[in-house]
């Protein structure tokens, strides 16, 4: 897939932003904005080649995250509780999203037995069959060439690892 660049000087407006704060007095905060600017222009880039490869499959990355997820669990069914913690989204942001594919006949959600208050998701037949084309395509168009090398990615994982785990992101 080709990414159009935002830059058409094909220089990188990042580095101009951090000389522009060297320049503005803000040397302490100028390689901080400019990597956090990175990290959400490379999000940016990533989710729209993401995008491009589930939209064959009706899916958003959010709606994949939670097929693959159930696709995963024992039985393909989790609380509705337990999907939020795993995939770190908001009760409502998950009721929202289980409805959208309820709606579309890719997951069930049924009555917890043991907790009457809560609900479990059950991937259905055709949301695996969905979620199993979907992550055929995102590995082959996506994750298995994000385009930096081998050492690069264990590197960036490392590190985003690192920072995520001093954030209080997970216990690391």
């Amino acid at each position: 897939m080709t990414i159009r660049r935002s830059s058409p000087t094909g220089r990188d407006p990042i580095a101009e932003a951090r000389r522009q704060w060297f320049a503005h007095g803000w040397d302490d905060a100028a390689d901080g904005m400019a990597a956090v600017t990175s990290v959400m222009r490379a999000q940016q880039l990533m989710l729209t080649q993401i995008d491009a490869s589930l939209r064959p499959f009706g899916l958003t990355f959010a709606r994949f995250e939670l097929l693959r997820l159930l696709s995963f669990a024992s039985e393909q069914r989790m609380t509705m509780l337990r999907a939020g913690h795993r995939l770190q989204v908001h009760p409502t942001s998950l009721t929202s999203l289980a409805r959208r594919l309820r709606d579309d006949g890719l997951v069930d959600r049924v009555s917890n037995p043991d907790d009457g208050r809560s609900a479990i998701l059950e991937l259905t037949p055709a949301g695996l069959a969905l979620v199993e084309e979907a992550t055929e395509a995102l590995n082959a168009e996506v994750f298995e060439d994000v385009g930096l090398s081998g050492d690069d990615i264990a590197t960036l994982v490392d590190v985003l690892g690192r920072f995520r785990a001093g954030r209080g992101d997970f216990a690391g």
